[in-house]
């Protein structure tokens, strides 16, 4: 799938309520997958963990970077990483705080908007 068409599916899939992220157990070697909120800017899926980086998934991503990730019934494959760029990080922000919180520009963000690890996924479909 061309890059354009893939974006073009995840912006139709944006606008599901979760999306179901796998990643391999960095002790187990086991697939571990949770329920989790989402949203998606480009080929870019972007997760909140209020857990920062004592999740027990990011801890997983952290150690093996590649992930499947399922919206409804499309699969994706992934290279997740923590997000650092400071735009990227805000845009990440407000994307998910007005999808599940509505947030609004002008608004303040949450504690969860503003203090949540930004975690950033490169979706592929190969």
């Amino acid at each position: 799938m061309k890059n354009d068409d893939l974006e073009k599916l995840l912006s139709q899939l944006s606008k599901e309520d979760y999306c179901y992220l796998t990643t391999t157990g960095r002790k187990s070697g086991l697939p571990r997958e949770i329920e989790i909120w989402f949203g998606i800017n480009g080929i870019s899926l972007y997760l909140l963990s209020g857990g920062g980086d004592k999740s027990q998934w990011v801890k997983n991503l952290l150690a093996n970077p590649n992930v499947t990730v399922r919206i409804a019934k499309y699969n994706f494959n992934g290279v997740a990483r923590i997000v650092s760029e400071e735009k990227e990080e805000t845009t990440a922000r407000h994307i998910l705080a007005g999808k599940y919180q509505g947030w609004k520009e002008g608004k303040p963000l949450s504690d969860w908007g503003r203090t949540a690890l930004v975690v950033g996924i490169e979706l592929s479909t190969n």
